[in-house]
């Protein structure tokens, strides 16, 4: 019993002491987290002044959701980069400058259309990682829609292969 708990003891301090990778940087992705906390809350905007800014010339829309899900059903004139392929370059290509005004949305955003728009647990919204990920790679005038609409009734107009 004590070899085996020893054991245990022994793998588990050899995992902590494995180097640190560089490219993974756990306590800055806290501290930034905890910038945008507060950001975030005065740039969580309406359903009207999304329209607004949306329409205003070099505004870009950014759905981060699945090619998959995009395909099927989006905002009109939004662009698309999944969440998971976001790097310098990637975002350089869909957003022109680091001040870019960016508006963001997620699935959390709508319902009434689960097959296109999959309600996530409401800590893993997707707006929340997208938020934090643009603010990481230093854009600084990320918006996001903020009220839960319904897809029949909202103003925001959609685009994409299953609209009706």
């Amino acid at each position: 019993m004590k070899t085996s708990f020893l054991y245990v003891l022994t793998a588990g301090l050899a995992f902590a002491a494995e180097p640190p990778n560089p490219k993974i940087d756990f306590d800055r992705f806290r501290a930034i987290s905890l910038e945008v906390a507060k950001l975030r809350e005065t740039r969580r905007i309406s359903e009207d002044d999304f329209l607004r800014l949306a329409a205003e010339p070099g505004t870009v829309v950014l759905d981060a959701r699945s090619r998959e899900k995009y395909d099927q059903l989006h905002i009109k004139g939004a662009v698309h980069l999944n969440l998971s392929d976001f790097s310098e370059v990637a975002l350089k290509e869909v957003i022109p400058a680091k001040d870019t005004r960016v508006l963001i949305y997620c699935n959390n955003n709508f319902e009434g259309e689960e097959r296109f728009f999959v309600s996530k647990a409401a800590p893993a919204a997707l707006n929340i990682p997208t938020f934090i990920s643009l603010h990481s790679y230093g854009y600084t005038n990320v918006h996001e829609l903020g009220p839960l609409l319904d897809i029949k009734t909202t103003k925001i107009p959609f685009a994409g292969k299953s609209v009706k």
